[in-house]
């Protein structure tokens, strides 16, 4: 036994993630410490540890990406390990070594396995040798554009192109034809070089209609390793995961057999110690390839934990301080099915736009289980990743488990910032998926019925918003003046008169139609409403201009310009190039005096780890520039001006 005990645990992460792990540390009995940026000051996971400490500004580099600072708290502390979490340090070589250096224990791999699968490249020759399948394609070290165009024509088209340091998607790019490789590739390059600090990019044949299946393992430094089954993560949107679910639909008990035990096998390769997933992408032939090996705990892992009965933190936990595995792989059993979804701050219809600001309402279901680490009120910032929650169900079955999670998406309010959850409701909802035949072409195959035209839905909803801003049970206006209302969502407006009478009797007119409606009763923010003979529970939340509403399952919100002028400048004719989010100036494509073609790049926006272009509105001369690289702006803030 190489014991290395611990009592005080400092979690080096933030949000949902670090609320898990102190709940688990909590329950083993740990000592917790917290970190935490200016940015997440009044954050739910300070609040949550014994003891928290400030560790920098916002950004990440600043604060939870500063080696030297966490190791400063865990000494200020007295904390004896370090749980990294996931993202930020957790699969950082370097931090391994520091906290080892130390004296700390990591909860983690060793930084040499860190370091092995670190690099995409090294790991697949790595793979290969210890005979896990992979993807054919180039990892050298030439990264001359040309070589590399060349190399694709070799591959031959559709290829891929990953970041060889780093993954989540960032700098993934999928070119299926050579005249658009150079351009991709210089995409890549870029949101590589800002994500990770390296701009190496592999090449690997693209495995269209393919699944993504990633297999749990889990290992001690005694030689011991098992496998927890597969997730199947084929939703995904850029590239990165939306749904997970376990088991998966298209693994069989004999296909599960073979990927967990070319997965323990990978393990041993490197005498990994830990959790640990390997990721593979499995055809439709049956035929899987590695493509990369995340050497921490993975988000989805809630849907392991579901069908196995295990506590994946607690099993870190237990490896880190030396203790061997407490089971076999004959031991390990199934039960049921387990999905989750990732709740992101984001717009979907307008390309998941990454949301910020102040959530106003958060109320989640208590039918499944929610990872979060929000309340209402919460700050949502610009400088960290979209994801805000993960909600889990669990059923004796795929289908009870889906629709168990849809129902629980339906009952979460998060009011104040966009999301992705109608989408997500819309995703599991989807004939494709229900059958269990989604693969990572899902969301791209199925754009008409996940983006439909709600023009008649928004229109009725706006109706329904302006009538309960103005009636209520009790109260209400006893003359029959009518309310002028005008609502805007995104390009459209909708102009009403509202007539409230008593007890809550609501008419409203516009568009040349006539709704009635009655409040029977308000608590909160729940009103019960009788429209016609139907009966229905909305919930409506009111933070100055803007309304949030929840009705028939989606969300809706609207700006009230009722008392605005009702001529707007034409932003679109002006030449004035607003920003569309909060975030970091990454790059400047032009100077002033430069002369632009319309829909030509002017700069590139960084935000919640993803590069957004924008580009010229018009046609014409640069005249002002109101930014420079590194500089961060708010959203709607004029950057750059272009002069017919």
């Amino acid at each position: 036994m190489k014991a290395t005990p611990f009592t005080k645990l400092l979690v080096a992460n933030r949000g949902e993630i670090a609320c898990r792990i102190l709940r688990s540390a909590r329950a083993a009995g740990l000592s917790t410490v917290a970190v935490y940026s200016q940015a997440d000051a009044g954050a739910v996971h300070v609040a949550a540890a014994d003891e928290a400490v400030w560790i920098g500004e916002a950004a990440p580099r600043d604060s939870y990406l500063r080696i030297e600072r966490i190791l400063d708290a865990a000494h200020a502390t007295g904390a004896d390990a370090i749980h990294p979490g996931y993202g930020f340090l957790s699969e950082n070589a370097g931090f391994a070594e520091a906290c080892a250096a130390a004296g700390l224990v990591f909860v983690g791999p060793s930084a040499d396995a860190i370091r092995a699968m670190g690099d995409k490249a090294a790991a697949k020759t790595l793979m290969s040798a210890a005979g896990v399948p992979c993807v054919p394609g180039y990892q050298g070290q030439d990264q001359d554009a040309e070589s590399l165009q060349a190399r694709a024509a070799a591959i031959g088209y559709p290829v891929m192109i990953k970041a060889a340091a780093g993954g989540g998607g960032r700098g993934m790019r999928l070119v299926e034809r050579a005249e658009d490789f150079a351009a991709a590739l210089a995409s890549a390059k870029s949101e590589t070089r800002s994500a990770f600090g390296d701009d190496t990019v592999l090449l690997e044949r693209a495995i269209t209609e393919a699944r993504h299946v990633e297999i749990q393992i889990l290992a001690d430094r005694y030689g011991h390793a098992i496998h927890l089954g597969e997730r199947d993560c084929s939703v995904q949107r850029r590239h990165q995961k939306l749904i997970e679910e376990a088991p998966s639909p298209a693994v069989s008990e004999a296909l599960r057999a073979e990927m967990g035990a070319a997965a323990v096998r990978a393990a041993k390769a490197i005498n990994y110690e830990g959790a640990g997933t390997l990721e593979f992408l499995l055809g439709a032939d049956g035929a899987f390839y590695f493509m990369e090996m995340n050497t921490r705990l993975q988000v989805e892992h809630p849907v392991t934990e579901a069908i196995t009965g295990f506590d994946l933190v607690t099993m870190q936990l237990d490896i880190a301080a030396g203790r061997p595995l407490a089971m076999k792989q004959q031991e390990v059993t199934f039960s049921g099915h387990a999905i989750e979804v990732r709740l992101c701050a984001e717009d979907p219809p307008n390309g998941f736009l990454p949301q910020s600001g102040t959530l106003a309402l958060w109320a989640p279901s208590p039918a499944v289980r929610v990872e979060h680490g929000l309340r209402s009120g919460s700050e949502i910032s610009p400088y960290y990743d979209s994801m805000i929650a993960k909600l889990i169900a669990h059923g004796p079955n795929r289908d009870a488990a889906r629709l168990k999670l849809a129902r629980g998406l339906r009952e979460t309010l998060a009011f104040g910032l966009r999301s992705n959850q109608d989408f997500l409701i819309g995703c599991l909802e989807h004939p494709v998926f229900a059958a269990g035949e989604a693969t990572t072409a899902f969301v791209g195959a199925n754009q008409a019925a996940l983006f439909p035209d709600r023009g008649a839905e928004e229109a009725a909803a706006a109706v329904r918003a302006g009538a309960l801003l103005h009636a209520a049970p009790e109260v209400g206006l006893t003359h029959g003046f009518p309310t002028p209302v005008r609502l805007e969502r995104g390009e459209r407006t909708y102009a009403m008169r509202v007539f409230a009478g008593r007890r809550g009797r609501c008419r409203v007119e516009g568009d040349g139609a006539t709704t009635s409606l009655r409040v029977l009763s308000v608590d909160g923010g729940v009103y019960d409403v009788l429209a016609g003979e139907r009966r229905r529970r909305v919930f409506l939340s009111r933070v100055g201009p803007q309304v949030w509403m929840r009705d028939g399952g989606r969300s809706w919100d609207f700006e009230d310009v009722s008392f605005e002028p009702t001529v707007k400048a034409e932003a679109e004719r002006d030449g004035k190039l607003r920003a569309s989010m909060n975030g970091r100036v990454a790059s400047l494509t032009v100077a002033l005096g430069d002369r632009v073609a319309r829909g030509q790049t002017l700069l590139v926006l960084e935000a919640m780890k993803m590069e957004h272009v924008h580009v010229a509105t018009i046609a014409g001369t640069v005249a002002a520039i109101h930014v420079a690289e590194g500089d961060q702006v708010e959203a709607h803030r004029v950057i750059v001006e272009v002069t017919a």
